[in-house]
């Protein structure tokens, strides 16, 4: 059997108690009763920041996928904040635009673009001036016809100077060898005296990247009177790409129509090599 109370007030009897109905226990306007206030019971309108205090929001409550972009806010990410790194490393991103670190260079070393797509690198600079210089003179006065190496009696000039400057030539029964590839500035000297009648003397220089089959690089000639025993010079320069140590090399050849003394002297230069390197390949 049902039965329906209609009124407009209800009142405690007793102040300390309340009034309780069906159960459900209501004091000074709120519920008392424990586990009364179920979450079903409670609409979203109602959940405002007013009723959540700060010690409540914990990180547990907070999932991954909320955590966007657009929740935090700029400069909020400190250092503090950021993984630890190595010293001196630098952050960069990769080619798929994901954050990767710059290994840290060498004391001395730059920071360099290595081009689109790729990653900065620390890198050394490149050496600017001359590094490299070395000069090769003939001691004794080498006597030859024409398409002869000049093979013996080369030394390196020591009057008024210390070469080399870097490393220098090596050179081998009148082969020279170069220390470093790169575009080398080469220049060739001699002076010479006939023995018999001819119309030209000189020196031609012959190079090589294979270590074994030489071509004449560089011609250069004096026509002179057909008189034995007359004097005439030669000189040239030239410019040799190196690509190879190994491979790369040249030779000082004579040119003349009979035979003739190409003059070395062991106190200075007077037939000669120069060598200049001037930059990289």
């Amino acid at each position: 059997m049902s039965s329906i109370l209609k009124v407009d007030t209800i009142n405690e009897v007793t102040s300390a108690n309340g009034v309780t109905v069906d159960g459900l226990s209501i004091k000074d306007s709120k519920l008392v009763t424990a586990n009364s206030v179920v979450t079903t019971n409670i609409t979203d309108a109602n959940v405002t920041t007013a009723k959540i205090t700060d010690a409540n929001v914990t990180t547990a409550k907070i999932a991954d996928v909320n955590v966007t972009e657009g929740k935090i806010a700029d400069n909020a990410i400190t250092l503090a904040k950021m993984a630890s790194g190595t010293d001196g490393n630098i952050i960069s991103y990769d080619a798929s635009g994901n954050p990767v670190a710059i290994a840290t260079g060498n004391d001395g070393q730059v920071l360099t673009s290595t081009g689109a797509g790729s990653q900065p690198a620390f890198e050394t600079l490149p050496v600017s001036g001359i590094a490299n210089a070395d000069q090769w003179y003939l001691t004794t006065t080498f006597q030859a016809t024409g398409g002869t190496t000049i093979a013996s009696n080369w030394a390196r000039s020591n009057y008024g100077t210390t070469l080399p400057l870097g490393t220098g030539m090596t050179q081998s029964s009148g082969i020279f060898s170069f220390p470093s590839t790169g575009y080398w500035f080469i220049l060739g000297q001699t002076t010479m005296n006939k023995q018999n009648q001819s119309y030209y003397c000189g020196i031609n220089l012959e190079t090589t990247d294979n270590n074994s089959s030489y071509v004449r690089a560089v011609e250069s000639n004096d026509e002179t009177t057909s008189q034995a025993g007359s004097h005439a010079n030669a000189n040239f320069s030239f410019i040799k790409k190196v690509t190879s140590t190994s491979n790369s090399k040249v030779r000082l050849v004579t040119s003349a129509q009979a035979t003739t003394n190409f003059a070395g002297n062991g106190n200075y230069l007077v037939t000669g090599l120069t060598f200049i390197r001037l930059g990289d390949v």
